[in-house]
């Protein structure tokens, strides 16, 4: 009664059963697509003005995001500081009703 029932599969793997008559399909040859040929690329030629420009904007970036991670962890420390001080007023609250006073 709780023994397991396994299909029995009249064909073996990898045999699909017949289907309804299909005929052949033919493919028709490959044709050869010519490649555009690609003009050549030029190198980027930086300038002394355009290297400090780059330069500078890339500092800027790094001063940017690295003053958002100074101000997130900042906010996360403030956030911690102020749940300890909750939770250690909470106890000594809850530790002066126990007592009765």
């Amino acid at each position: 009664m709780l023994q397991p029932r396994i299909p029995v599969n009249p064909l073996p793997p990898g045999h699909p059963a017949p289907t309804a008559r299909t005929e052949p399909v033919t493919t028709p040859a490959p044709v050869a697509v010519p490649v555009p040929s690609t003009a050549p690329r030029h190198s980027v030629q930086l300038t002394p003005g355009s290297a400090v420009a780059l330069a500078a904007g890339g500092g800027t970036v790094v001063l940017v995001v690295g003053a958002v991670l100074v101000s997130m962890l900042l906010a996360v420390a403030i956030s911690a500081a102020s749940i300890a001080v909750v939770a250690v007023v909470l106890r000594l609250l809850v530790r002066d009703m126990q007592k009765g006073r």
